[in-house]
């Protein structure tokens, strides 16, 4: 049994929330662990702007639980020991599905560190089925690699993701591209797939979709866009643009294209930052959108203009995208809804 067969499918983001997980960033794994305090200044940053919308679960490793729950007072922010090696729950974390009657399932994917680029991820590949098991929720394993920053969808059938990450030989090499297809439409219940070619320059996940675009609404997309023709990122938004001018959702409709203009390229120590303002987060009532500052505060305040105008009930709560893009994410990837159900 999967979850199409048993009436389940992915809610969108923007749908309900009965809370948002997160987990604690964990020094020993970092690639900068010099960088642990700011990290976790922006963390905590991010956990209380969530606060302000939702309830927060924090997966804390057990040692550090004393620790990190003295930093927070807010009611709504609980802490849950959960061993732990990597902090981005979005990729190793469950992905919720609900039947008609809103009761909730998790699916657990196969997790092996974005391609076997970090170890251990043996813990990180069990966060997803504890959690589950925590909360009571049932679970569907998911014979597949996959990442939840590596797909979005719109709740009405249509699934986005890149053809960089899914048919990377790194995850998933026993599987076609026809049979990986086949396995997102039965554990997510879509019926259409749009594959965009690549995800940012510098995007260690091998292209994930959720730097790249995301849909806002059914038969809208928002997508992060260069002007640069000196730019990697030119080309590369230019091929996943003609994608989405030339594609329809499962309902038939044509996508509206919604251009969002990239920050000024970053690098640190001579990497390129993979920043990107579609690493935002819908929260109950609101957007959590990480702002850089410097070189970008006026694609920071165009981005805000274009997400506030998309989304006129909604509001747009800022936080330091700086604080933790160094060590290969940012919000999205940092966090994973729980739907509202039952």
């Amino acid at each position: 049994m999967n979850p199409k067969s048993a009436n389940y499918s992915m809610p969108p983001e923007w749908a309900e929330h009965e809370r948002t997980l997160i987990s604690w960033p964990v020094r020993e794994s970092m690639v900068f662990p010099e960088q642990y305090e700011e990290v976790s200044q922006g963390y905590l940053e991010l956990i209380r702007a969530i606060a302000e919308f939702e309830p927060v679960s924090v997966l804390v490793n057990p040692e550090d639980v004393s620790r990190v729950r003295a930093l927070f007072t807010e009611d709504n922010i609980e802490i849950l020991p959960l061993e732990h090696s990597d902090a981005w729950l979005r990729d190793n974390g469950p992905t919720f599905v609900l039947n008609q009657a809103r009761q909730r399932a998790g699916i657990n994917w196969g997790f092996n560190a974005w391609g076997e680029k970090y170890a251990p991820f043996d813990l990180d590949n069990q966060v997803a089925g504890k959690l589950l098991s925590r909360f009571g929720i049932p679970q569907f394993d998911a014979p597949i690699i996959m990442e939840g920053g590596s797909f979005h969808v719109d709740g009405e059938g249509t699934l986005i993701t890149t053809e960089e990450c899914l048919l990377n030989k790194n995850r998933n090499p026993h599987l076609s591209r026809e049979e990986i297809e086949q396995v997102l439409k039965d554990y997510l219940n879509v019926e259409k797939i749009i594959w965009l070619k690549r995800g940012l320059d510098g995007d260690e996940t091998d292209g994930h979709v959720d730097n790249v675009a995301c849909f806002a609404g059914p038969g809208k997309v928002l997508i992060q866009v260069c002007d640069d023709p000196q730019d990697a990122n030119y080309q590369i938004t230019r091929d996943n643009l003609a994608v989405l001018e030339a594609s329809t959702d499962a309902k038939g409709r044509a996508i509206e294209v919604i251009p969002v203009q990239q920050p000024p390229a970053v690098s640190y120590e001579t990497a390129r930052l993979t920043l990107s303002y579609l690493n935002f987060y819908f929260v109950n009532g609101g957007i959590i959108l990480p702002f850089f500052g410097g070189t970008a505060l006026e694609t920071d305040r165009l981005a805000q203009e274009v997400l506030q105008k998309t989304f006129p009930d909604l509001k747009i709560r800022t936080v330091n995208g700086m604080a933790v893009i160094r060590e290969g994410g940012n919000v999205h990837c940092t966090t994973q809804q729980m739907p509202a159900g039952k």
